[in-house]
Parts: structure tokens; C-alpha cells; sequence
């Protein structure tokens, strides 16, 4: 099952760990650091359904343009 309560035991030094793993990157090499990023947690974790889970709750948390041009939140 997902977590998504609060779980890190020190945020702000791992938010300034990851805006360090950008700097000085042009955007492809930061897209490229995300990816890395996140296949390297997703095989951590290691099982499918918290995968999932993960990705569609992401994913509802991005505005995606409907078919009618109208932006709206997707479901988890």
C-alpha cells in the first residue's frame, strides 16, 4: 500500500539534496536525473501494486487537457 503521510525523517535536507542533483544540468540531463531517480526508488520499493498506486496518484496531480480542450484533474 502507498504511503502518502509525511515519512521523511529530515524533508528540507533531502529537498536541498535534489535541487542539488540539478544544478548545473541543462534540462535533458535533468530529465534524465529524474528518470534515474525514479527507476532506481521504483525498483527499491519493488512491488507492482505500490507502483501503481504511485503512478496514478502522481498522475492525478497534474492538469491534463481534456479531449474539448477544457484542463481538469484525472482520476486516481
Amino acid at each position: 500500500m502507498l504511503n502518502t503521510q509525511p515519512n521523511l525523517a529530515r524533508p528540507d535536507d533531502f529537498y536541498e539534496a535534489l535541487i542539488d542533483m540539478h544544478r548545473d544540468l541543462d534540462e535533458a540531463q535533468s530529465q534524465s536525473a529524474n528518470a534515474q531517480l525514479i527507476l532506481l526508488l521504483a525498483n527499491h520499493i519493488g512491488e507492482h501494486e505500490t507502483l501503481i498506486q504511485a503512478l496514478r496518484f502522481a498522475r492525478a496531480g497534474v492538469s491534463a487537457p481534456a479531449s474539448n480542450g477544457v484542463t481538469g484533474k484525472l482520476a486516481a
